[in-house]
């Protein structure tokens, strides 16, 4: 995947796995490929396409071979990046073999999280990525690690920056080509925000940091706003703001990708994705999921697309 600039931000796509991960329905196969083709046609070229993770656990991932086979045969998404979430070396063998092409690892800056979302410590699950990361350095495959609990976690309430700190930097020692700092329950605001970028600034380039904000206040925005600020240029974001967090009562889905592109559009700093067209993707998911809540942008523009 191509770096950003100071000319350019890079939107990383979460929608068809942190976003529909936490549908209470489960999602056609064949409703999930088109959704990452609807995606990469609006211009998003870094799409997080599936986990391969315990159906057991996530019932909704169930299909992640299906989904990726599916998408990594697609020639419209030759020249996408389509990647999957394995938290350990069985789901990274599975997705390599069913064509991913990034594959992302997700720690945690709470250790009280990190037991209720993966059944072991900080430091246990590095053990286990470290599988993954030595996998995926022999089959040419790029990581990308998440940070969860950033800046705050449902348990232990606000989490230290130097702990975010501590496990975006172990990150990048065992191999990670870049780190998604998540809001995961979406309680940040760009005072704390700020507060945690320098910290992990102080300890990993910014060129290798990325911005996972989810919306609960609705801060989400603004957060990136200050990232932006802050030097960040690579964000997560989920299209129509599909998602939320299992662990986190109440806690709201990643920001919406149409708000994200609205605000760079007018910075100028994301001039090749078409925003109607991803509105226009908003709005299918929404109807296919049910979904009742549009995202500001979409609503604004929803005569317009329906004229």
């Amino acid at each position: 995947m191509q770096r950003a600039n100071e000319d350019k931000v890079v939107i990383v796509e979460v929608g068809p796995r942190d976003g529909l991960q936490n549908e209470a329905a489960i999602v056609a196969t064949e409703v999930k490929v088109e959704l990452v083709k609807r995606l990469a046609k609006a211009g998003l070229h870094h799409i997080e396409a599936t986990a391969f993770v315990s159906p057991k656990w996530v019932p909704q991932m169930a299909d992640s071979t299906d989904v990726m086979m599916a998408c990594a045969r697609a020639s419209e998404l030759e020249n996408v990046t389509l990647s999957a979430l394995t938290p350990n070396i069985k789901g990274f063998e599975a997705a390599r073999a069913a064509g991913a092409r990034e594959v992302a690892v997700f720690a945690s800056a709470s250790e009280t999280f990190s037991h209720r979302n993966i059944n072991c410590s900080i430091d246990e699950s590095f053990a286990r990525f470290r599988q993954v990361f030595e996998a995926a350095r022999l089959a040419g495959l790029p990581v990308r690690g998440y940070v969860s609990c950033a800046i705050a976690c449902p348990y232990e309430g606000a989490i230290d920056p130097r702990a975010v700190a501590r496990v975006t930097r172990l990150l990048l020692e065992n191999g990670a080509r870049e780190v998604s700092l998540g809001d995961t329950i979406g309680v940040g605001t760009p005072a704390r925000v700020k507060r945690m970028i320098e910290a992990v600034a102080a300890e990993a380039p910014l060129s290798a940091l990325a911005g996972h904000f989810h919306d609960t206040y609705g801060m989400g925005i603004a957060n990136i706003q200050a990232a932006l600020d802050a030097g960040i240029r690579v964000f997560d974001s989920s299209v129509g703001g599909l998602g939320g967090c299992p662990y986190a009562a109440g806690a709201a889905g990643n920001v919406a990708t149409e708000e994200v592109v609205y605000l760079l559009q007018d910075l100028g700093l994301c001039r090749d994705i078409d925003l109607e067209q991803l509105a226009e993707t908003a709005l299918w998911i929404a109807d296919v999921t049910g979904r009742a809540e549009l995202s500001r942008v979409t609503k604004a523009l929803t005569g317009k697309l329906r004229r």
